[in-house]
């Protein structure tokens, strides 16, 4: 029988209820586990940092001669996130980013996916211009 472990709860809530619900590994224990990262982007470099920082074993590979040769860097796309950092913009919302990314993919985003997005992203966004991204 296959679980696909699905949080309970109506749609929109279900990331909510997850992050609620998840169980947590006691800070002692965390020095018995090592932790594997393919790929040293974005994305894996700041998985193997937060897991460093908060205390697993943590082993990166990366298939490029440097970590900094990582194609996150080359990346054409964008992030639609709240920073409310333009003086001429006084209604900067999540919401208004939400609509703004759903309206601009034609209504075939995954609506509720777009809305996390946008909820969570104006901290990821500090953060990776703090690792020196450029924006």
């Amino acid at each position: 029988m296959l679980d696909a472990k699905i949080p309970s709860g109506t749609l929109k809530d279900k990331w909510t209820n997850h992050k609620f619900n998840l169980r947590l590994v006691n800070p002692a224990n965390r020095r018995k586990y090592h932790v594997i990262v393919v790929g040293t982007g974005l994305a894996g470099g700041s998985a193997a940092a937060s897991l460093a920082e908060l205390g697993y074993n943590v082993k990166v590979f990366c298939l490029q001669d440097s970590p900094r040769r990582a194609h996150s860097i080359a990346a054409q796309g964008g992030i639609n996130a709240p920073l409310t950092n333009n003086p001429d913009s006084r209604d900067d919302s999540w919401e208004k980013h939400t609509f703004d990314t759903v309206k601009g993919s034609d209504y075939l985003a995954d609506q509720d996916a777009a809305e996390i997005m946008c909820r969570e992203a104006a901290p990821i966004v500090y953060e990776m211009e703090h690792w020196g991204c450029p924006f």
